[in-house]
């Protein structure tokens, strides 16, 4: 009885040992490969606290592992559903364990029962680089591969110090290289898109260079004649430099006494425009029946005579440039009489506009009338 007492103590310590007491709930992992050294118990960890254990690993048909894990129920909450799986080892020589690595964005979804994860790295093993490598070495003739270790070791002797430098300087290109490495990146990136558009350009491209080469050609073929005018132009440019240059004074003078016809010119601009877009609204009128001149006239009531001195001619119009109802008048409209100061003003107080005894209205009566007359200086009443 003590025997089996002794056995069953033996028995509940190896199972606590194995977590057989322990709930936990299934994961699947799906991986290229267990790795060599992955055996079942391995751990399952995460920032270097276990969290589960494979309980057993299969191999698939396509040539990967699914590693079943046994996840303890209370660290699930702690696990996001977008973890990152790696199989990995603490040397090179070690058995593997799953670490379990948090995403940098984590979801807020936890991790839970019969889910299945991607590994996407396996550590290599060592085993795996000795088994390539004699994969390698079996395929090699030995006699070449001593030849060429000869030959080798042949270029090699003597040359350390230069070999040393080359490696030296190789460092120092990479170092002022590194710097440029985003740059370069980012063009690496862009250059398939710059590549399709050179590609669809393609064919403008090429015209382009056939009708410059044509270009070429004509230049070549017309030579003298470009050659002459060149010369001309030269001829004429020395004919323009004598002109100027002998005329610089007059010339500086001219465009001086021009600074004040400018200065009103562009001071009445918006009259201008007015008249001008005048006549091309009569330019844009029917035309005339028949080729000539079209003239309306008439006889109007004169005006009284000029007084000396008030009606003396003078400049002191104020009020600049009026362009009214211009360019386009109304039909049957007449524009308003612009008062200015000018001397003249038939609308001043007490004229007597119609004037009956007018020496104008005589003469076109009675034809010339001997002598001056009369009151001429006008001084006080007319006639």
């Amino acid at each position: 009885m003590t025997i089996v007492l002794i056995a069953g103590v033996f028995a509940v310590a190896a199972m606590l040992f194995r977590g057989g007491f322990t709930d936990t709930v299934p994961v699947t992992v799906v991986s290229p490969r267990a790795g060599l050294v992955m055996n079942p118990d391995a751990k399952v960890k995460m920032r270097g606290v276990q969290v589960g254990k494979v309980a057993s690993i299969e191999p698939l048909p396509n040539g990967q592992a699914a590693l079943h894990l046994a996840m303890y129920p209370s660290q699930l909450h702690f696990i996001p559903a977008n973890v990152l799986v790696d199989i990995t080892s603490s040397t090179v020589f070690g058995a593997k364990f799953v670490e379990l690595v948090p995403p940098a964005e984590p979801s807020l979804q936890r991790l839970r029962a019969g889910e299945v994860l991607d590994a996407k790295h396996v550590m290599v093993e060592i085993n795996t680089v000795f088994q390539q490598l004699t994969s390698v070495l079996a395929k090699i003739d030995p006699a070449k591969l001593n030849e060429t270790l000869g030959a080798l070791a042949q270029a090699l002797s003597g040359r350390g110090a230069k070999i040393g430098q080359a490696l030296s300087d190789l460092d120092s290109f990479l170092a002022r290289l590194d710097p440029s490495l985003p740059a370069l990146s980012h063009d690496i990136a862009v250059t398939p898109a710059v590549a399709n558009a050179y590609a669809d350009a393609a064919p403008d491209l090429v015209k382009t260079a056939d009708n410059a080469t044509r270009i070429s050609q004509t230049i070549v073929d017309e030579q003298r004649n470009l050659d002459a005018l060149l010369v001309s132009a030269i001829g004429l440019a020395d004919i323009g430099n004598d002109v100027v240059g002998t005329n610089r004074k007059p010339l500086t003078n001219v465009l001086h006494l021009l600074v004040p016809t400018t200065d009103l010119t562009n001071q009445y601009n918006k009259a201008l425009n007015c008249g001008l877009g005048g006549v091309g609204v009569l330019a844009k009128g029917f035309p005339l029946y028949e080729p000539g001149i079209a003239i309306s006239a008439s006889l109007t009531w004169a005006a009284e005579r000029f007084r000396y001195p008030t009606h003396l001619p003078k400049v002191a119009a104020t009020g600049g440039p009026q362009c009214l109802d211009l360019p386009k008048i109304p039909f049957d409209s007449y524009e308003p009489f612009v008062v200015a100061d000018v001397g003249v003003n038939p609308w001043e107080y007490g004229n007597q506009q119609l004037l009956i005894n007018s020496d104008l209205l005589k003469q076109l009566l009675y034809g010339p009338i001997a002598g001056p007359p009369r009151n001429s200086a006008q001084i006080g009443q007319p006639g």
